[in-house]
Parts: C-alpha cells; structure tokens; sequence
C-alpha cells in the first residue's frame, strides 16, 4: 500500500514537471538564459553612406537600450542585416528570406522610397511590422497598416518651402525634381501650397537619374529662355551631384537667380563633394531640425569612433538625420518589444496546397498585430529631438532653413507650424505667423550677391519688353502713335503713355527695357477693337502674319471681367465708371402750363380734397352759432369753398365763433403756409434755371424712347449696351470730339443721337471745352469699371511690382502734372454748375407728414363735435315713439337751427344804459345788412365788427361779438 501511494506521488511531480516544462522552455527562449530572442530583420544599402551610418546607429541603439535596461527586460532583439544592393528586387528578396527562413517579426528598412513600397506591401500580406524612413507621401501608414515611418513624411517640409517663397515674393517658381517615387510623392504638395500664396509653377522639369549630362545641360539651357529665376530642387544626392555643377558650368549660379533645395538633400550636404558644395554656394535649403543636447554629442564622438572601426576606408564622419532617425527608430522598436510581451515567432502557415509561391508559403506572424499596436503611439526624447510616433506617422516639429555657404550649409533661420519664420526658437506668448524675411539671418545669393533676387528676368534673346499700344484715329490726348519720318521708329505718346513711363522709368526697383509696337495693319490702320489688343499678350505662337503677341500692352484700356480671363492688369490708375453725355432741355419758360408743373398731380389732388374738406369741418362747426354760415342751401355751399380756398392767400374775414373750427383753421393756415412757399420756390426755380436740365435723365428713358446712342468706336461699350437690352440697329460708333458734338446736336430724329455713352475720363475731357460744357451735361455714372489699367500675360511677376509703382505714382504730384499736360487744368464750368441745381415736380411724399397733422387735427375735432351733438340731443335720439326715419329727420332739423344761446344772454349788456329793440326778423336765414337796419344800430354794428375806431377804443373785440348774438337772440 505504501509502495503504491509512494508510486502515485513520483507519478504526480513527474506530471507537475512535465506542466511547467511547456510553459517554461519557451519562456527560456534559444539561448537557455532565460531571455526572449526576438528575430528583426535589417535592410539598408551597405554601399550608400546612409545605410552605413544608419547601420551603425541601429547596433548601438540596442546596445544602449538593454545597457540600460539589463534588470528589467526579459526580452532581447537579435538582428539579421542584409543588403539591398540599392535595387528593388534586391531588397524584396531580402525581406521574404528574412520572413520565410528566419521568421523575424519586424524589419527595420529599408530607407529608399521605391524599395520600401515593395517591403511594405509584403509586410502587409505577412502581418509583420516594417520600420522604414522612407520618406515620400505616395507611402501611408494610413493606406499600409503595418508600415511605421521612423522618418519625417516628405510632406511636411512643403509649408516651410513655401513660407521661404512668400517671404521674399516670388510670384512664380521652376519645380525641377528627379523621375522616381521620392521625387514624384511631393509634386502634389507643392503645387497645391504654392497655389494658396498665390505663386505659379510655371514649369516642371523632370530629369532621370540615368539622364546624361548632355540632356542635363539641354534642360538648364531651356530653363534660361524662360523669365522665371526662381527654382526649387526635389532630389537625392546621386543626381543632385551631376545636376549642380552642370548649373555652375551653364553659369546659371549668378546673381539674380534663386535656387532652393529640399530636406533630402539638405540633410546630406555633409557626405557631397566639395567641388559640387562649391557650385552651390548660395543655394538655400530647409532640413528637420536636430535640437542639441550632451547626449547627442557624446553620442557622435562614440558613433564617430565605432563608425571607422566597422568602415575603415570611409573618410567621412558626420552624422545625418537619417542615422539619428534609425538610432531612435531602433529604440522604439525595443521599446515595444519589451512592453508587447511577445514571445517565440512563430508563423501561421496557411492551408496546404499546391503551387504556392514564397510569399504565400511564409503564412501569417502571430506576434505582429501585438507588436504593431505597440509601436503605432509611442513617445520619447530621443537622440534627434522628440520621437512622437502617431498612429504609425512620426510627427514633424520644426524645420531649420539654411544657406550653403563655403564648405557647408549656415543656419539662417527657422520655420515652425505655429509660429512660422523666425530667427530662433524662443518665442514669446504674443508671437503671431509671421512669413517675414526680416525674420531671417543674413543670406548670401548666387553669385555672392547681397541683393534678393526679383526672381525674374527678361528671356535671353529678348532684350525689351513688347509693349503693345493702340492705334486711334481720335482721343489723340489718351494715346497716339506715330513714327519717325527718319528712322521709323515708333513714337508713342499721351497720358496713358506718359503715366507708364513714369511707373517703369521712376518707380520700378530695377530697370526693365521696353519697345512699343502698334497693333496695325500694313495699312497702318487698327488691327481690331480693344478686346482683340488684349487677347494678343494670351498668344503663345503669332497667329497672324501681320499681327504680332506681346508682353504686355499699354493705353486707354478699361479693366474688365471678360478681358481678365486672358491677362492680368494692374491696379487702375484713372476714375472709373460709365456715364452719359445728353444735351440741354430746350427751355419750358413759353409754355402756357408751366405753372402747373411745380407740384405732381397726386399731389395737385391731396390739396385741393383738404380744402373741400377742410372747408366743411369749419361749416359744420360754424353752421348753428355763426350767422355768416347760415345762408340759404346754394350760398352754404359757396361758403364752403369760399372759406377753404381763401385762406391760400389768407383772405378769409368770417369770424369763426367756436374753438374747434379755430384750432382746425390755425393748423390748416399753417399747411397751405409750407404749400404756397414750396410751390412759389419751385415755380421760381422752374422760370429761371429750367433750361439747364438734361434731355434725358436715366439710361432706361433711351430704352423706352427707342432713341439712337452713340459710343467711342472700338470701345468695351458697345458689348455693355447689348447687355442692357438696347436694340443694336440704334448703335452708332464715333471716333472724336467733333463727331460726338455734331451727333448730339442733331439729336436722334436728325440723324444724330440722343446721348453719348463713354467712360469718365473721356467725358471729362470732352466736357473740359467750353464750347461743349455750354450745350451737354453728363448724367450718371450709369455703370461701375475699374478704371484704366496695364495688361500683362497671366501669372507675370511684373505686375504686384508695377502695381505698386503705379500706386506711388497715382499718390505723387507727378499724376497731377501729366493731368495737366495732357488733359488740361479741371476748371469749372458756369453752365454745368447750373444743371446741379434744376428743379423737378414736387411729390406728395414731401408733404405726407402736413396732411397727416391736418387730417388728424379736422378729424378729432370733428369726433369731438359729434359727440357733443349726441350728448346734447339724446332725448330724441332715445325716443321710443319715433322710427329711426323720423329720428334722423329730427336731427337734422335740429342741426339745422341756430343754437339757443338764451343761457347767456343775460349776461351781456349793451356798452350804453340804454336797451335796443331788435325785430323779430333776426331770426331770418340770412343776417341783415346795415342798409336795412336802424341807422344808428348800424353804425354802432359797424364801428365794432369792422374794427374801426369808435369812442371807446379800449373796448375788447369780442365785447362786440357778445352784444351782436344778444340782439340777434332778442
């Protein structure tokens, strides 16, 4: 029993051992030590200086890395290098007998672009992550998931390239790149941020790296027949080396131009030759900047050492960023070894089956998805500044801008995403972008000039630039061109001429030669209109044989939408606007009805509805306390218009007894006051200025009247009057001052035109004459231009300068001068002042706001009116023994009557002691007159309602008034 349970418990440590055993030799790892191998792969190019510095970086990145973490990792990265031979194929066949015969579950490398694209698509298919520093934008992480760039995307330095251009203003570059995967990833880019600062490519010039120094010369030779200086060069060293000194040799490393370099080439600058640094003394270069730190020197002076005892026949012992890239990439790649806990690579193999070929025979990595999410996010300060790897994109932080100066490259400046240029890294909170080349160091230029280059030249061949000018047989003071009896020269002249002069002679900041050439026939006539001028700077080739393109054209040519799709122009440098010339109103002083034009007929018509109105409210207040209003039916209705319409010349003598027709009369008195005033003002003006206004007021009148209009021959108006729906059968075209005149004063039905449609300056000019200013007025603008402007081809670089020249020109007094010589002085004109000042038909909307006063004061009083009536008269109107007939009939009768007033009678006495019979016959419709009345009665009337002088002329007015009802009422 005992045998058998001692049998049972060496059964169960021998079954406990075997467990443990399967969890722990693998854990052990190759070695028995009891650390994880973990197989990477390493390809780079052992012939090319990069891969040998980069190989060497990566050896001692994992000696430094478990140097320092001997006690704490369990893992250890055993590395398998093979060389690429710099060709593709090589490289792929690297990386399938790395991923088929030793498993590894990573790759470092390689570092071209053309190779990694084939690695990377293998690591994709094998799930194994693949480290590269290839550095061109066509390679996404995005689009490769198991692709990690430990390098800078290629994209990242186009907005400091193009923060360089536009801080010095260069509105057109040259992008010359090499034929491969590198060169071609960053066209794109360029381009599109080159457009957002307003800067062309004007060409792009490929060149293959097996391309001969003879079809490299053939190209520079092309480049130098074409304006543009400034060039931008996206290549490797390889190709960078033969192209620059082909550049010193064409002598295209002179003052004046401007080449610029990417940071591939820039970084590399150390490992050159300096017969080739030496012919690109001037150039100017952007590289990712490396911040200093002891670490970093202490390391160099290790690297340097170790570097010549694994390359001892190499004489260069700088470091690149690319070897720091691949030091800190290796890292990483530790890093994430360690944290992953990953152990023995082991492959998926997939389903077996027939003709499988390598790659699909290698099956699938089961460590690499672990290994990948490690690696995608992970940050640390590494030797080339801080190493932030975001979803597998090694994030850009600055770039250092540099100027190839003696045996290598001088620090200039800086470029940052936020901040933009600057002279140094220490910014203040306050600090805006800025892409200002004040910002930057000191540069010596091609040519060991200190002048920044205007990025342009005129083409070799073409000494002068081709002005085209105009050729008119009228407006002579615009532009005129003629030729020298002599020579044949052409003449140019006139203001337009005189004002580019000035710009190009005076004010341009570097001398530009120029030639006039007339757009003319062998007849010497005009070749065409304005339009046709402007189209010749578009032509690339001579079309015709008699006509000829230029590079720019000068004259009386209007900026307009339709002529800027095939130029530019710059700023205008005249008034702009379209306008009219019409001629004079004849005079209206003759016409029997001119006193009725003061005031519009609405407004004819609201007066004379208030006076009616206006009349009756006072005749309804008047009517049963006023004997002057009492008067049979027919002579009620006189009074109605009589009282209303006298108080237009404030005739009117009725006393008015009550308060309410008072406060109507005093505001309506004060209406027709404003109303007579107006309408004696305008009519005033009307017999005295009237003859001063123009026949025609807007250019809608011309349409409706169907009347002829004339315009300058060969101008942009004739297509502006299209547009306005003119009929062209009423065109007529004229070629000068005389034309115009004799047309407008034929007028439309002679033969002639009703107005004339031109630009301001040439109406000013024709309205300067005296003999014109006399008969023609100017209406408008009707219709808003630019102005006149300089053409130039699309693109130019000379236009934002002659734009600002012509600013400073247009701000001198030197404009006033070439006003004066060609146009004349401005002096003011007698007759047009007058038509400033014509009077038009008053409106009802001038007075809206008297009616209103008046409408709503007669209303009021009239509401009040009435409901003291009611009041008065509600017994009737509350009767419940009549019919609503008969009520109304009964108030009408009682409006009808005379107030009783016996209330107050009492109260009045006469001036004397002595009592006066009054007849019954007071209460007549009509009161008497004095004629029929007692003679001293009369008398006494009289003296006190006239007003006239009596014995006691203290007494008050309206004593009288109260003795008169009293007698009335007796």
């Amino acid at each position: 029993m005992q045998e058998h349970q001692r049998y049972c418990s060496q059964l169960f440590v021998l079954l406990v051992l075997f467990i443990i055993s399967l969890y722990v030799v693998p854990i052990s790892g190759k070695n028995g030590s009891g650390l994880i191998e973990v197989d990477v792969g390493v390809i780079l190019d052992a012939d090319h200086m990069v891969g040998k510095v980069s190989q060497t970086c990566i050896s001692m990145a994992l000696e430094d890395f478990y140097a320092l973490n001997q006690n704490h990792s369990t893992t250890r990265i055993v590395l398998h290098k093979r060389d690429s031979k710099g060709d593709v194929v090589e490289a792929a066949s690297a990386a399938i007998d790395l991923l088929k015969n030793v498993q590894v579950q990573a790759i470092l490398g390689p570092q071209r672009s053309s190779q990694a694209e084939f690695v990377i698509y293998i690591g994709n298919k094998t799930q194994v992550p693949i480290i590269s520093q290839a550095t061109s934008p066509s390679l996404s992480p995005a689009d490769n998931p198991y692709f990690i760039r430990g390098a800078q995307n290629g994209s990242s330095q186009v907005e400091s390239l193009t923060a360089v251009v536009q801080a010095f203003g260069w509105r057109e570059v040259v992008l010359i790149y090499e034929d491969t995967d590198y060169g071609r990833g960053v066209v794109p880019f360029l381009t599109d941020s080159f457009q957002g600062i307003n800067t062309q490519i004007k060409h792009r010039s490929v060149l293959s790296l097996s391309a001969s120094d003879d079809h490299i010369l053939e190209e520079l030779y092309k480049l130098m027949t074409m304006q543009t200086r400034v060039f931008v060069v996206h290549m490797l060293p390889f190709l960078a080396s033969r192209f620059f000194t082909k550049v010193k040799q064409a002598e295209m490393m002179n003052k004046g131009y401007v080449w610029i370099i990417t940071d591939g080439l820039t970084s590399l600058l150390d490992y050159m030759d300096p017969t080739v640094i030496n012919s690109m003394q001037g150039v100017i270069g952007v590289k990712p900047y490396v911040p200093k730190s002891s670490k970093l020197e202490n390391f160099k002076v290790r690297w340097r050492k170790r570097f010549h005892q694994e390359n001892p026949d190499v004489d260069i012992f700088e470091m690149n960023v690319f070897g720091l890239w691949a030091y800190d990439s290796a890292t990483v790649l530790a890093m994430a070894v360690g944290r992953s806990g990953i152990g023995v690579s082991k492959f998926k193999k997939p389903v077996a089956k027939e003709n499988l070929t390598d790659l699909a025979a290698i099956g699938i990595s089961e460590m690499g998805p672990r290994l990948l999410q490690s690696l995608q996010n992970i940050e640390f300060n590494g030797l080339s500044g801080k190493f932030h790897l975001l979803n597998g994109q090694l994030q850009p932080l600055s770039f250092q801008i540099v100027n190839v100066i003696g045996k290598g490259d001088r620090e200039i400046g800086f470029w940052t995403q936020k901040y933009g240029i600057s002279k140094n890294l220490s910014f203040s909170n306050s600090k805006n972008y800025s892409t200002n080349k004040d910002d930057l160091g000191a540069i010596i230029w091609p040519g060991e000039s200190n002048v920044v280059p205007k990025g342009w030249e005129l083409p070799i061949g073409e000494p002068k630039l081709r002005v085209g000018v105009p050729v008119k047989g009228g407006f002579m003071e615009f532009v005129s061109v003629e030729r020298d009896s002599q020579t044949n020269a052409v003449i140019a002249t006139g203001f337009c001429i005189d004002v580019f002069k000035e710009v190009m002679d005076h004010y341009l900041p570097y001398a530009v030669p120029y030639e006039f050439l007339p757009f003319e026939t062998p007849d010497d006539e005009s070749a065409g209109s304005y339009d046709d001028l402007v189209y010749q700077i578009s032509l690339g080739l001579k079309f015709c044989v008699h006509l000829q393109n230029y590079d720019a054209v000068v004259g009386d040519i209007t900026i307009v939408s339709n002529r800027s799709r095939f130029v530019d122009f710059t700023l205008p440098y005249t008034e702009s606007g379209v306008a009219m010339v019409v001629p004079f109103e004849d005079d209206d002083r003759k016409n029997a009805w001119i006193f009725m034009k003061p005031l519009k007929t609405d407004l004819w018509l609201t007066t004379g509805v208030f006076f009616i109105f206006t009349g009756f409210v006072v005749w309804a207040f008047e009517h049963r306390v006023n004997e002057e209003f009492r008067c049979p039916p027919g002579k009620q209705v006189g009074m109605i218009f009589w009282f209303s319409f006298s108080t237009l010349v404030f005739a009117h003598k009725e006393k008015l007894i009550s308060n309410l027709s008072r406060f109507v009369v005093i505001v309506w008195v004060f209406v027709v006051l404003v109303l007579t005033s107006s309408y004696t003002a305008s009519l005033t003006s009307m017999l005295t200025v009237q003859k001063l206004k123009p026949s025609a007021a807007d250019i809608r009148d011309l349409i409706q009247s169907k009347e002829y209009v004339g315009y300058q021959k060969g101008s942009f108006v004739e297509g502006l009057l299209k547009n306005k729906a003119f009929d062209t059968s009423k065109f007529k075209n004229y070629s000068t001052f005389e034309q115009y005149d004799e047309a407008l004063s034929k007028g439309s039905k002679k033969g002639g035109v009703a107005a004339i449609i031109d630009e301001l300056p040439y109406i000013r000019l024709f309205l300067s004459y005296p003999k014109y200013c006399a008969k023609y007025t100017m209406v408008g603008p009707i219709y808003k231009t630019a102005g006149f402007g300089f053409a130039f081809p699309k693109g130019s670089p000379l236009v934002p300068d002659v734009s600002r020249a012509v600013l400073n020109v247009t701000e001198q007094n030197v404009m006033t001068r070439i006003e004066e010589i060609w146009l004349g002085k401005r002096t003011t004109c007698a007759e047009q002042d007058g038509a400033r000042v014509t009077s038009d038909s008053l409106t009802l909307d001038s007075f809206k706001g008297l009616f209103i006063v008046a409408a709503v004061t007669s209303f009021s009083a009239l509401i009040l009116f009435l409901s003291i009536f009611l009041y008065e008269n509600w017994d009737t109107l509350a009767s419940n023994d009549s019919s609503i007939r008969d009520k109304l009939i009964a108030m009408a009768k009682t409006f009808d009557e005379e107030k009783d007033n016996s209330s107050d009678a009492s109260k009045r006495k006469p001036p004397t002691g002595e009592g006066m019979a009054v007849p019954s016959t007071a209460t007549t419709d009509c009161p008497q007159s004095p004629a029929t009345s007692d003679s001293q009665l009369a008398e006494w009337i009289f003296s006190h309602d006239e007003g006239l002088s009596t014995t006691e002329t203290s007494t008050p007015i309206h004593e009288t008034i109260e003795i008169v009802e009293s007698n009335e009422e007796r």
